[in-house]
């Protein structure tokens, strides 16, 4: 078909139609709960949030809170559109990359069939992602997570076109991408070992198995530069070097941090002319490169500036090269073992120093302190039964049927690796997304909360016992979705079949989906009992697995063909795939994603404020407490009287220098500091 490229674009268009019109009719109309409050407010006053930041996505957000054209009360909305528009873009770069990756198999500019096929596989595909329970959920409320996906997707995209074209400017427009994703959110480097497979295939002329784990290899060193040298080490530098032109050359602060911008950009100047004056087209690649993901990563000045500027959210007052160092390393959060650590059940034996603690002083920087480190009696490899919070004990003993007393053996550790972080807090979420869901009660462990469900009764029966008797609180809870397994068949007869026809494509899909799911796992090394579902850490995994769904719709036409029935097989296969799969999870899932009614976050944190006298102290303790009333102070600037003190952050002696300064309308806590 000659028009097909045409269609093709067209096709991506309408279903960025269909899905901004889905998101759109079920965004939440104001804040919701968790991160949202937190985001708007710092949005719209460019402030500084909780680690590690998130400047890029904070400046989209200022421009998107300019629409509400000064009604305070509308920039949750607005901010929230933002999310809609991204999460409709990602359907729409699916569906462009599952059809490019269908055409190699079938050529769709030979007959009119042949386009219809590729174009029915990227439209269900793309669909069953719109659809798809966690994907959109993050879609209808101003998070990051929309924003991360979509530049997930443009670079998985981008490196399809690449491959297309061969135009190095695509590799170049992959680094500036996960540069400034850098911005947003680090889903976007988990894409970068299926890009390299992308060039080695393509690149190859004889595809090994040894060869395929150099190209992992060079992947993981690409990984290791830009989330440990770039983002963490070239801060540490600028760091080291400005505490030295402070402290021993008597320079201002900030100095030397300039001096080593300056040393970073004359050095890639200078190689990127090396390289070509010398004709080293490779190095050139690789500088260039490097180049623009320096310049993606450049949003990070918003931090420095903001905290500067000391405004009211300025969580860990990250004003310095060292401070942005700690700042992106999530100090606060502590230290999570990852291939070797304690036992939940071990003893601090010794407190190991690791080096010293800096405060600016009014003309250098000064020593606050010693870190240390704690060194314990019982260590594994691959920790994963590692958290000594009082409570986990129990469940650590409770989840793998320990006696009192008992130490983790190493293949108990494995045991809770497998069951609870990959079974429990992975595949439960997955199967969430293309099987079907119980109940919407947030799961610890029973089986009545949070499962993953089919619809099919017998199946289900085996893990959840009897379902012919089930109550009301789960028959009618709202995110009771039956997908009767559906999705998850279309994917599997979509790597079957990509197995049979592209192994090249089918590896490069499955190393997206390894890495942006089970290496998550294997890499956050998650504690029991979690303050909420994590399903959203896992979405490119999902994206990953809609790419499949697409694919399987040219299993299912590829089987009907032996049935001899060749203008009726496309028709067929396209509508009972299309009901089997998107629509059915669009009307199971429209009543629990439906959220264009709710105002549950706003409604409370202005009852809360009500409640208190004029210019109270309201103490507050996580996430839920906080974030709805700093939005509703910060942004509708509602009972500013109302001095809101969050216990946990009282650890941190910059927000307590935060609290002894006036905040809006409500005065500095009446302590003293020393």
């Amino acid at each position: 078909m000659k028009n097909y490229q045409k269609l093709n674009n067209l096709v991506g268009i309408a279903l960025f139609i269909i899905a901004i019109t889905v998101y759109s009719l079920t965004m939440e109309p104001t804040v919701s709960f968790w991160d949202c409050g937190e985001f708007i407010a710092a949005s719209y006053k460019l402030q500084v949030g909780h680690q590690p930041g998130a400047p890029l996505f904070l400046m989209i957000g200022k421009l998107f809170s300019l629409l509400a054209l000064g009604n305070t009360a509308k920039i949750a909305y607005w901010m929230n559109f933002s999310s809609v528009l991204f999460s409709a873009a990602t359907v729409t770069f699916l569906y462009w990359s599952i059809t490019m990756i269908a055409s190699k198999i079938i050529q769709p500019k030979e007959t009119a069939s042949k386009t219809l096929s590729v174009i029915c596989a990227g439209v269900i595909g793309a669909l069953a992602l719109t659809f798809s329970d966690t994907f959109w959920f993050s879609a209808v409320e101003a998070e990051v997570y929309s924003l991360s996906m979509l530049f997930t997707a443009m670079v998985f995209w981008a490196a399809l076109k690449w491959e297309r074209n061969l135009d190095n400017r695509w590799l170049v427009l992959i680094a500036f991408i996960i540069g400034l994703s850098i911005g947003v959110h680090l889903l976007s480097l988990l894409a970068i070992p299926a890009i390299v497979l992308v060039y080695y295939f393509k690149k190859t002329t004889k595809v090994t198995v040894p060869g395929i784990f150099k190209a992992l290899g060079v992947a993981a060193v690409i990984w290791i530069a830009v989330q440990y040298v770039v983002i963490q080490y070239f801060v540490l530098m600028a760091a080291k070097l400005d505490i030295f032109f402070v402290n021993t050359l008597g320079m201002g602060f900030g100095t030397g941090a300039a001096f080593f911008l300056m040393l970073i950009f004359a050095a890639l100047s200078y190689g990127i002319y090396y390289s070509i004056k010398h004709k080293k087209y490779n190095l050139n690649l690789s500088l260039v490169c490097l180049t623009f993901v320096i310049f993606g990563f450049s949003s990070y000045f918003l931090i420095i500036i903001r905290a500067n500027a000391k405004t009211t959210l300025n969580l860990s007052n990250p004003d310095n090269a060292l401070s942005l160092y700690k700042y992106l390393g999530r100090t606060n959060y502590g230290d999570t073992p990852l291939l070797y650590g304690q036992t939940f059940d071990a003893d601090v034996v010794n407190y190991k120093e690791t080096g010293v603690e800096y405060r600016t002083g009014d003309k250098t920087y000064e020593v606050s302190g010693k870190t240390n480190k704690p060194e314990f009696d019982k260590n594994l490899l691959f920790p994963r039964t590692y958290s000594q919070k009082p409570h986990h004990d129990e469940f650590y003993r409770d989840w793998l049927h320990m006696e009192p007393g008992q130490t983790p053996s190493f293949f108990q550790n494995l045991s809770f690796f497998s069951s609870y972080q990959l079974g429990f807090m992975y595949w439960r979420y997955f199967l969430w997304n293309f099987v079907g869901r119980q109940n919407d009660i947030q799961a610890y462990g029973p089986s009545n909360d949070g499962n993953w469900t089919s619809g099919i009764k017998p199946l289900d029966a085996i893990r959840l016992g009897n379902q012919s008797t089930l109550p009301p609180s789960i028959t009618n809870n709202e995110g009771h979705n039956k997908f009767y397994g559906l999705p998850l068949c279309l994917g599997i007869i979509g790597i079957v079949f990509m197995y049979s026809k592209n192994r090249n494509d089918l590896a490069i899909i499955t190393t997206l989906f390894a890495f942006t799911g089970l290496a998550i796992i294997v890499y956050l090394n998650q504690d029991p009992m979690q303050v909420r579902e994590r399903d959203y850490a896992y979405v490119g995994s999902f994206y990953a697995f809609a790419i499949f769904i697409g694919l399987g719709v040219l299993g299912v036409e590829s089987f009907m063909s032996r049935f001899k029935m060749p203008k009726f097989n496309l028709a067929i296969t396209s509508l009972t795939c299309l009901f089997a799969v998107p629509l059915l999870m669009g009307t199971e899932g429209w009543n629990d994603h439906d959220r264009s009614n709710k105002t549950t976050a706003l409604d409370w944190a202005k009852n809360y404020l009500n409640s208190c006298a004029p210019n109270a102290i309201l103490f507050t303790n996580a996430d839920n407490d906080t974030f709805p009333l700093w939005y509703v102070q910060e942004v509708e600037d509602y009972r500013t009287d109302v001095r809101v003190v969050n216990i946990q952050y009282l650890s941190d002696g910059n927000y307590i220098e935060q609290m002894l300064k006036q905040s809006g309308k409500s005065a500095p806590l009446p302590i003293k500091s020393d």
